[in-house]
């Protein structure tokens, strides 16, 4: 970062980049109701339209080291922005429920392909700022959650559903013409990888475990809560709301954790209370799902915005270098989202046995003690080494 210009133009690159990281899969969620009834999908088929990609997120994201050497940052991320833009464009005309999960496919490879190279660039270039710049990227995918969420339905009642899911190949766009004259070809020459695979690392375990049940209450509320709260005769619009209420609390929180991260090294009380935070909310869907709606909703949301940047943060907290950062960010990240998949997947099923979702919101409230658990080990100074 060289010049001023050239850093504002790299955060708006990264803010850019990151809102488009997530509209493939919130925009599905307020219209999952219509589109089940215009496809035939299942309950389960349609968890489906949300951890596929989660799952191709975690399954690429293990391979970072071999997507980095074979496209280098660059050119890498502006591919997975392609990818993106490609699925969203697919989804433009009325497609058909085979279609959708092929959209899918695309979309989780071209997200999976840019978290795991982003990482690796803004460690390069942040330096110092890293945890900073990392707050902002991750508060730029909640904020693509929050605008995609709230604005499909409403896009959808002007229109369709469908073009309310293509719409979002515009802002993918406009994100791969940033990137591309944000960077350089420099940006693909960030050194070596590790000698030494992370997966051998304990500690890199805990972290990809944390990471994965923080993602993992992140993609349940992303998949159902919306058909949750249309079930208790909400329309399509309140429960974008809804969501789009829960994504607006998720950016406020990561916007907090970008300004506060620099304060100090111990990230275990902000980690605690945002796990306090999300148990409290998930609760209020439990007791009193109707009265405390809202109230619980930002709580929810609290929580998750905080969890998604400081699970990151912690996790390239424990590396020496840029690539070693990026390595251990790719794997706790790829880890994470295999892990995460599960949850809405087994919402699905339990909605479609039992046509309740309550028992997966107490599973995820059972999840959040065992995140408090990992949290308390998360003690500051640890790195993991890459020697051979």
């Amino acid at each position: 970062m060289s010049t001023l210009s050239g850093r504002v133009l790299f955060t708006v690159a990264i803010l850019l980049v990151g809102l488009n990281l997530r509209p493939t899969m919130a925009a599905i969620g307020p219209m999952l109701d219509a589109i089940q009834r215009d496809t035939g999908l299942t309950d389960a088929g349609a968890s489906l339209l949300t951890t596929l990609p989660i799952t191709l997120m975690g399954v690429c994201l293990l391979a970072t080291g071999k997507v980095k050497a074979l496209l280098g940052e660059r050119q890498g991320i502006a591919l997975g922005l392609g990818l993106i833009l490609l699925s969203n464009v697919l989804r433009w005309d009325m497609p058909s429920a085979t279609l959708l999960l092929v959209t899918a496919t695309l979309g989780g490879i071209g997200i999976a392909i840019v978290q795991a190279l982003l990482p690796i660039v803004i460690r390069h270039r942040a330096g110092p700022r890293t945890a900073a710049v990392m707050a902002l990227y991750t508060t730029g995918i909640m904020g693509g959650a929050f605008l995609s969420g709230t604005a499909s339905p409403w896009i959808a009642g002007a229109s369709s559903w469908s073009t309310a899911l293509g719409v979002w190949a515009i802002p993918a766009l406009m994100g791969g013409l940033v990137w591309w004259a944000a960077t350089t070809a420099a940006d693909s020459n960030t050194g070596a990888a590790p000698r030494r695979p992370v997966s051998r690392q304990p500690r890199a375990w805990l972290l990809m475990a944390f990471f994965g049940l923080g993602t993992g209450a992140y993609t349940l509320v992303l998949a159902w809560l919306p058909p949750f709260y249309t079930a208790l005769g909400w329309s399509a619009e309140a429960a974008g709301l809804m969501l789009g209420l829960v994504t607006l609390a998720e950016v406020v929180a990561g916007l907090g954790i970008s300004f506060w991260v620099n304060r100090t090294v111990d990230r275990r009380p902000a980690l605690c209370t945002a796990i306090g935070f999300l148990l409290v909310g998930i609760l209020g869907f439990i007791v009193v799902p109707l009265p405390l709606a809202w109230p619980s909703a930002i709580l929810t949301g609290l929580g998750i915005g905080a969890l998604f940047p400081l699970g990151l943060i912690v996790a390239m907290d424990h590396g020496e270098s840029a690539n070693d950062a990026g390595a251990i960010a790719g794997f706790v990240q790829g880890g994470g989202y295999v892990v995460a998949a599960v949850l809405p997947l087994l919402a699905g099923v339990l909605r479609q046995t039992l046509s309740d979702l309550t028992p997966a919101w107490g599973l995820m409230a059972g999840l959040c003690l065992v995140m408090g658990l990992i949290a308390i080990r998360l003690r500051p100074g640890h790195r993991i080494t890459f020697s051979a």
